[in-house]
């Protein structure tokens, strides 16, 4: 089955940095989208960044300058760089894979929580 499992989560400092990592397992890598999201309590998910197969990335304006994606498909892992954290990205981020080939389902991972707090 597939899996979207996140991981680098935890409490930082504001200022500080996190890696996120979204590992895939039984997915066909290259066909798709990865996706970072993000839902605070009370609020619809909103989209942080994206990573095309092909490496074009795209940044929601929140994190434009902070945040890097990336990936790595020998090892079939995407990551999120966040630097200069601030408290206001105090919320659980989510791994998403979009394919490419129509038709095809979305697939979300279970988040993991970042806390910005001094």
């Amino acid at each position: 089955q597939v899996q979207l499992v996140e991981s680098g989560g935890g409490l930082v400092q504001p200022g500080g940095s996190l890696r996120l990592s979204c590992a895939a397992s039984k997915l066909n890598f290259n066909i798709y989208v990865f996706g970072w999201y993000r839902q605070a309590p009370g609020k619809q998910r909103e989209f942080v960044a994206s990573i095309s197969s092909s490496g074009t990335t795209k940044d929601a304006d929140s994190v434009k300058g902070r945040f890097t994606i990336s990936r790595d498909n020998a090892k079939n892992t995407v990551y999120l760089q966040m630097n200069s954290l601030k408290p206001e990205d105090t919320t659980v981020y989510y791994c998403n894979a979009l394919p490419e080939i129509p038709d095809l389902q979305t697939y979300w991972g279970q988040g993991t929580q970042v806390t910005v707090s001094s």
